[in-house]
This record gives C-alpha cells, sequence and structure tokens, in this order.
C-alpha cells in the first residue's frame, strides 16, 4: 500500500505544469562612454520555455543606480518578456563597473542572476 501511494505521488508530481524562463543572454556590456552620456539602457529578452505561465516576482538591482522594469503580466508557454535595464553612471567615479540584477519567479529556475557592465570615462 505504500509502495502505491509513493508511486502515485510521484506520477502527480511529475504530472504538475511548471513555467520555464530561458534569457537570450544574461550579460549585457555597454562598452566604453563618457560622463556626458552618464545614463545608458538595455532590453534583456527570455521566452517561457515551460508549459504553465511564468510570472517575475521580482527583479532587484545591485545598487540604485541601476534600474530593471519588467513584464508584470504572466508570460504564456512560448511567449516572450522584456527586462529593460537603466543604467545611471551620473556622480559615479569613472571606471569599469559591473552590476548585477538578480530575477525571480515562479519556474523550475526560480532565480537568475544578469549582469551590465562598462567602462564609464571623463568627459
Amino acid at each position: 500500500m505504500m509502495t502505491l501511494l509513493l508511486l502515485c505521488s510521484f506520477t502527480f508530481a511529475a504530472a504538475q505544469k511548471q513555467a520555464e524562463i530561458k534569457f537570450d543572454k544574461k550579460t549585457h556590456n555597454f562598452g566604453q562612454f563618457t560622463e556626458k552620456d552618464a545614463v545608458q539602457k538595455c532590453t534583456f529578452s527570455f521566452t517561457n520555455v515551460g508549459d504553465a505561465p511564468l510570472i517575475i516576482n521580482q527583479a532587484v538591482a545591485s545598487c540604485g543606480c541601476t534600474v530593471p522594469k519588467y513584464t508584470q503580466s504572466p508570460i504564456a508557454p512560448g511567449e516572450k518578456g522584456t527586462i529593460e535595464v537603466t543604467y545611471n553612471g551620473a556622480g559615479k567615479i569613472p571606471g569599469h563597473f559591473k552590476k548585477s540584477i538578480t530575477v525571480r519567479t515562479n519556474g523550475v529556475t526560480e532565480m537568475t542572476r544578469l549582469y551590465v557592465e562598462g567602462d564609464m570615462t571623463e568627459e
């Protein structure tokens, strides 16, 4: 009886549909830009490769100079979504930077880290 119950629970778990996020890329390099053009933007595209609606619960940047905006509505299986990232280097010390954005979803992979980097030079 216990074996049958265990077998049924595994079958039920395997039958549950799950969302899964797949990014086109996880790092964006802005390259070199000057303090005059301190605000840089990029877009990370992703696809729900799972078989249930994907929900982004949050996207949090490692500092206030980096702001992510993401698709708020559920993304159906096979559909695409975006996370737009704005980096503002105004008032920052020129040089190389690398910032992270932590994305949390209801998908199989619950947490993904994205990165933006570049080199800001003096005017």
